[in-house]
Formats: C-alpha cells, sequence, structure tokens
C-alpha cells in the first residue's frame, strides 16, 4: 500500500483501535493513549518501521481494504502477527477478509514464518467467526467486571 493511502487509514485504524479497546473494557482515556503509542512505534511519520508491511487488499484493480503483518518487537521466533485486517463496510461478506487471511499465511511462509498470530476484541463477533473458521485456537481470554 503506497504512502499516500496509507495515510489516509492511519487515523481510521488508530482511532479505531482505541475504540475496540473501549468496547472492551478499558477506560477510553487509556485506549487512546495505548492506540497511539503503538502507531507511533510501528507505524512512525505514517510510514511502516522496519519489520512493518501494510498492503491492500484488492479486487478488480480497487482495495477494497487493508491486512497489517509485523513482526511483533523483540520476537526473534518465526511468528508473525496480524495487526489489522479491515475490509471497507461496502464491501464486507464478500469473502475478501477471509482471502486476506489466507494470503497472508502463504506470504507469511514465504518469509519464513511458522506462526501468525493476532488479537480480536471479544465483541467483535464477525472477525472472531472469520479466525475460528480458519482454524487458529486461542491463547489467551482475558476477563472483567464493571463495579
Amino acid at each position: 500500500m503506497g504512502v499516500p493511502e496509507l495515510a489516509a487509514r492511519i487515523a481510521h485504524m488508530r482511532d479505531d483501535y482505541a475504540a475496540q479497546m473501549a468496547a472492551s473494557g478499558e477506560p477510553a482515556e487509556s485506549a487512546q493513549a495505548r492506540a497511539d503509542a503503538s502507531m507511533n512505534q510501528l507505524i512512525p511519520g505514517g510510514r511502516p518501521a522496519e519489520g512493518q508491511h501494510v498492503m491492500g487488499v484488492v479486487h478488480a484493480g480497487e482495495t477494497v481494504g487493508l491486512l497489517w503483518m509485523g513482526r511483533r518487537p523483540g520476537d526473534p521466533t518465526g511468528s508473525w502477527y496480524v495487526f489489522d485486517v479491515e475490509i471497507d463496510p461496502p464491501h464486507r461478506g464478500r469473502g475478501y477478509g477471509r482471502a486476506a487471511m489466507l494470503t497472508a499465511e502463504d506470504w507469511v511462509r514465504a518469509q519464513g514464518g511458522d506462526r501468525i498470530g493476532l488479537n480480536v476484541f471479544a465483541p467483535n463477533a464477525a472477525a472472531r467467526s472469520l479466525y475460528e473458521s480458519l482454524d487458529y485456537r486461542l491463547q489467551a481470554l482475558a476477563m472483567f467486571k464493571e463495579l
């Protein structure tokens, strides 16, 4: 994905990440601070840091979403991480998310990787269903209770 197109999506990715954290129970101010810090570390100045790869999901010449893959800072293994996969709202439900994830698997194998991790927030049932259908396994379960 080129820099101009990526720049147009960065603010949305950051704000969506903060909103998902807040919807999952993190205080909004803390969620926004964490989202800002993550973007500043992994996409500083609007450009992917070393080891980060942001790719357009393209169908018939039109970008219909994005896939952001990378190495987690400090992880020397063959493990890769999906930081974001998002299909634009008008194109959802057409299999592009599944195709992007399958392409990600092929891409990671081509890089010599042997594992893909990701985080999905509990309220995102559609994404959880997709990942489960692709044989992703639950690694951890964080819970909270508002008092």
